[in-house]
């Protein structure tokens, strides 16, 4: 990719980076809303939950009106519901308050994910792979920063200072988005174009891949905050381990999504979901902190080439013009699985313990990885033209 289209892109990497700063910053705030609040785990499993079914419905339903010519519609609406939903967590002391305000921030995520991934598919088909492996590390840049801004602001000013701090952020991003140019690629004309994508054998085994890969986010957001504090870690610990996690996938997403282009993105899933599973079980019997944080950052390096292959797989899946809408399914069902898993794991951790948490996870994770190769195996990568 020549440094030119590199920097091009470069303004929808920084906006998509944004967008995820608040999902980052509610991981390291859970234990404390559950000490200041009195929240049960199954009410903050239903807090996570909902951000991502707000999220699962704007990609399901909202992702194809990106392809059909409205692209920068989705992501400023998106962003201005953002940011909202942080001026509402700012003030709310309530369940069901923190609830519509993950509402909203999930519905506006759920917006801007698909059009900015259908600009980065589209305006360089060629380094298609790369250039969402380089989105989904500033994805995951937000993950990285939102922690810390979260418990810096937190241990600073008071719980509710991060929220103020995000709100403001998100004001500035919607203010730069004014300048971007999101028309890309062949506009869509497909009515059904959700009914024709899961006719093909490679997207539905692609959404098998997803919804592995997303077991285990929801049941990161549900309940890894809880599980550190109660090995003893501080806020500020908590906030610190969820940035390393992510730090791996920084530098190596784009070298994920460049491998899953040029050979093929289910048999690079299938090796990273492998290695993530069996992470997965261990969170769950092994013992101390320092030894569970080791195993994240083995289970971060496999997601770094999990996270942007399925994005390829996805691309590679339904045409051009069809784009956002293949992402917004993709999304949809990862934040569906997310959703489900973040209320079953806080529920299952509160109830039962960690070690049912964990092996109920791994046998869902190894279950839809053999379904996804008995629908479609692994294929050969294709370039993507327009």
């Amino acid at each position: 990719m020549t440094a030119d289209r590199a920097t091009r892109l470069g303004g929808f990497f920084l906006l998509s980076g944004a967008m995820n700063l608040g999902y980052g910053s509610i991981y390291t705030l859970l234990a404390d809303l559950r000490d200041r609040f009195g929240f049960s785990g199954a009410q903050l499993g239903a807090i996570v939950a909902a951000g991502f079914f707000a999220g699962f419905v704007a990609q399901l339903f909202l992702g194809r009106y990106s392809d059909r010519g409205h692209a920068a519609l989705m992501v400023r609406i998106g962003i201005t519901l953002a940011a909202l939903a942080m001026l509402a967590s700012a003030v709310a002391d309530t369940y069901w308050a923190f609830l519509g305000a993950r509402l909203l921030l999930g519905l506006g995520s759920g917006m801007v994910g698909p059009a900015i991934r259908r600009v980065v598919i589209t305006r360089d088909p060629e380094h298609m792979g790369q250039n969402l492996g380089r989105l989904s590390a500033y994805d995951v840049a937000g993950f990285v920063l939102g922690p810390l801004i979260a418990a810096g602001a937190a241990e600073a000013f008071g719980i509710r200072a991060p929220f103020w701090v995000l709100a403001a952020v998100l004001g500035v991003v919607l203010v730069a988005s004014l300048g971007l140019d999101l028309a890309a690629g062949p506009v869509g004309r497909e009515r059904r174009v959700l009914r024709a994508l899961l006719a093909v054998p490679a997207m539905r085994a692609t959404l098998c891949v997803a919804v592995a890969f997303y077991v285990t986010v929801g049941m990161f957001e549900a309940i890894w905050a809880v599980l550190l504090r109660d090995q003893g870690a501080d806020t500020w610990l908590i906030g610190l381990t969820l940035s390393l996690f992510t730090v791996p996938m920084i530098f190596l997403a784009p070298v994920g999504g460049r491998v899953a282009q040029r050979r093929s993105p289910m048999r690079v899933a299938t090796i990273s979901l492998s290695v993530a599973a069996l992470c997965t079980l261990a969170y769950g019997f092994l013992p101390g902190l320092w030894v569970l944080l080791t195993v994240a950052v083995v289970h971060s390096v496999a997601d770094s080439f999990t996270m942007p292959a399925n994005q390829v797989a996805a691309a590679l899946a339904g045409p051009p013009e069809q784009a956002s809408s293949a992402q917004g399914l993709l999304g949809a069902t990862g934040l569906a699985t997310a959703g489900i898993t973040g209320i079953i794991a806080g529920t299952l951790y509160e109830q039962v313990g960690r070690g049912a948490v964990a092996i109920t996870m791994t046998v869902t994770m190894a279950v839809c990885i053999l379904v996804a190769h008995r629908i479609g195996g692994p294929r050969p990568a294709r370039p993507v033209t327009v």
